[in-house]
């Protein structure tokens, strides 16, 4: 599946994402997440929806078991 290229909207995420970015690691994590999808708005990047969705489920994984370190 491929998407197509949406400057405006990849802009919008990252935006968001800025935004939404704080101290906490759940905001961290969300702003991760939300620039991960804007990748697929943007040429630039060679992603896929699959791609993005087992990056964020590894994200989720990590964060379940208590991060990197363990």
């Amino acid at each position: 599946m491929t998407v197509a290229e949406d400057t405006e909207r990849a802009a919008l995420l990252r935006d968001v994402a800025d935004d939404v970015r704080g101290e906490s690691s759940e905001s961290k994590q969300l702003s991760a997440i939300l620039y991960r999808v804007s990748d697929l708005y943007d040429t630039d990047e060679e992603t896929s929806p699959e791609e993005i969705y087992r990056a964020v489920r590894y994200m989720l994984q990590v964060k379940e078991r208590g991060g990197l370190d363990r």
